[in-house]
């Protein structure tokens, strides 16, 4: 079966990822794509502003409408930092031979590969599947080809709805208070309001 995977902090979740991720489902044929939130990304100098158990639970929210979705707590049941070779690792395991692993990451997360915990590694476990904007169309080839000269044979560029939203302005929105409705779904919404969540910078 093939398995998308789509990893990140998710601080909050937002439109802009669950879109990125049906297009994804749906120009692949994957039957499934699983979120995973990160404990803590290693390349990302701030921890997350929610916690993990929010995180999750505004994840589950976001993809509850959507069998197509799922939510892992993998890497938030491990210690951080969290590095996705190790997931790929554990989700190859469990899959078996058979599965076949998608991961899905933005093209500028794709041109820091080299700096990733074991990125050859990580490029023989899954497809790796690029997923641009307007503005960039194609990833860095590169910087693919240094860490696996047949990266073109390895790699999916995918061009994804291009919904010009970011965690980091919506974590500044709250705390100024402006709307995030129609940002966010609208359950996740009711929760960042109802636990309070980022209502401070910092």
């Amino acid at each position: 079966m093939r398995l998308g995977v789509f990893g990140g902090t998710f601080d909050p979740i937002h439109l802009g990822h669950l879109a990125s991720a049906e297009e994804a489902a749906y120009r692949l044929c994957l039957p499934r794509v699983l979120f995973v939130p990160a404990q803590r990304q290693p390349l990302k100098g701030a921890a997350p502003r929610a916690s993990a158990a929010d995180r999750l639970a505004m994840l589950r929210l976001a993809v509850a409408d959507n069998p197509c979705f799922d939510v892992s707590p993998a890497e938030l049941d491990r210690p951080a930092p969290s590095y996705t070779v190790d997931t790929l690792r554990a989700l190859r395991a469990s899959h078996g031979p058979a599965g076949e692993l998608y991961f899905l990451m933005g093209v500028d997360a794709a041109n820091t590969l080299p700096d990733w915990r074991e990125p050859a590694e990580l490029l023989r476990l899954a497809r790796l599947v690029v997923m641009t904007r307007s503005d960039v169309r194609q990833p860095d080839w590169a910087v693919l080809r240094a860490i696996a000269p047949d990266a073109a044979q390895r790699v999916d560029v995918l061009a994804v709805p291009d919904i010009d939203l970011s965690s980091s302005d919506l974590r500044r929105r709250v705390a100024a208070g402006e709307p995030i409705r129609y940002q966010v779904p609208e359950p996740v919404r009711a929760y960042i309001d109802e636990h309070g969540l980022y209502v401070t910078t910092r």
